[in-house]
């Protein structure tokens, strides 16, 4: 069964709501006004019933199957930006004379369909969007999609009753719904999912231990950073092989800049030699825009020296729910409710589905002999198309 949409109809005064539904995989929105929009998952007969100065007002949908085969994934890539790191020019593979659409090209090989490979956004800021065959619809108590990544728990961490954490490198998702129709996502139909940590960090589970190892917990929802192209990719003479920063080849390697005073650089590590500022980019700075979330990364071998690699063993802590990246896939918070979505305010906005997501890396921070905190982003899911029940958060 595929996703059916009725929107733009003018139904005539009163509250609707649905009184006969041949599945709960629908969503009526603007019930109060004489167009509301209403979305099913499932084929079937739904009825609209508006009651308006003692007299009912009933309308019948019949939704039926959509013709043509629609699929349950990730179905085009519109844009791809990742910010400088160290899977840039990897994941995907950058090839002499590729342009930003060749990228983004590459991007949808690798994303498309249900046989998805991981590519990396880079550092803070980096994005990928991509889009549906189909509006997802926003099912009332359920979650409604998943953009995969590579998180995953730490297999040892040494701290007694420690949080969720292991690799979790956030990437913030947004949200567009092609209210008029015209394929693309306009400016102004995006709106953000709130996940747990968009406007403060203290609901955290690890906050108290990010506060204690002295990270920067605070959030900027106003953030803007710029990378510069490094001056040089060739590795410094090596380190000492007791020296802990030893993983390093260019301490000083990529340059940036961000509007809160701040003036430091992206090191290159002895893992990945490529070049990790994106390669097809001509212009010798790229500047990003968002929100920054705390850093969630601790070195606990600095507090465990006897764990995995001595003094440096970083875990990154899991945020709550609402980003990419941030939980295991099989994990149900690794799942999106569209009705946590917000406008620029933090006011709810009210949605009948999405067509259109983007996922941006959220995290600024730099961990050891991991390197940077990078969201890697994998297949996308519709999970009421795939039949997944996942409920929503009850706070």
């Amino acid at each position: 069964m595929v996703p059916i949409e009725l929107n733009g109809t003018p139904l005539g005064g009163g509250t609707w709501k649905v009184t006969s539904a041949a599945s709960d995989l629908y969503r009526l929105t603007g019930a109060d006004t004489d167009i509301p929009s209403f979305i099913a998952a499932r084929e079937g007969r739904y009825i609209l019933t508006a009651e308006n100065e003692g007299s009912k007002t009933h309308v019948l949908v019949n939704v039926k199957e959509r013709s043509g085969k629609l699929t349950s994934n990730i179905a085009s890539v519109l844009d791809y930006m990742p910010a400088p790191g160290q899977f840039v020019n990897v994941l995907p593979e950058y090839e002499e004379g590729d342009t930003h659409e060749d990228m983004v090209r590459k991007a949808g090989e690798w994303l498309v369909g249900d046989e998805a490979y991981a590519i990396t956004l880079g550092g803070w800021g980096g994005y990928v969007v991509v889009g549906f065959d189909h509006t997802i619809p926003n099912v009332a108590g359920l979650r409604d999609f998943r953009i995969n990544g590579n998180a995953f728990d730490a297999a040892d961490n040494g701290r007694p009753d420690a949080p969720k954490g292991g690799s979790c490198e956030p990437g913030i998702v947004m949200v567009a719904y092609d209210r008029n129709k015209n394929g693309r996502p306009d400016e102004d139909e995006w709106y953000e999912i709130a996940g747990s940590g968009n406007f403060t960090t203290k609901t955290e589970a690890w906050y108290s231990i990010a506060v204690e190892n002295g990270n920067d917990t605070d959030v900027f929802r106003d953030y803007e950073m710029t990378y510069y192209r490094p001056t040089r990719e060739e590795p410094e003479e090596s380190a000492e092989p007791d020296n802990p920063l030893a993983y390093i080849t260019i301490k000083d390697y990529i340059r940036w800049t961000d509007n809160r005073g701040n003036n430091e650089y992206k090191v290159k590590n002895v893992y990945h030699t490529q070049t990790y500022y994106p390669a097809w980019v001509d212009e010798n700075q790229l500047t990003f825009h968002g929100i920054r979330l705390a850093n969630n990364a601790i070195n606990e071998g600095k507090f465990n020296p006897g764990i995995n690699s001595g003094s440096v063993y970083f875990v990154l802590y899991s945020f709550r729910y609402g980003y990419v990246d941030n939980s295991s896939n099989v994990d149900d918070n690794s799942a999106i409710d569209i009705d946590w979505a917000v406008d620029r305010e933090g006011n709810p906005v009210e949605l009948p589905g999405v067509d259109f997501i983007k996922v941006y890396n959220g995290v600024n921070q730099e961990n050891g002999w991991l390197g940077e905190c990078s969201t890697e982003v994998e297949r996308g899911e519709d999970l009421h198309m795939q039949g997944k029940r996942i409920p929503t958060l009850e706070e």
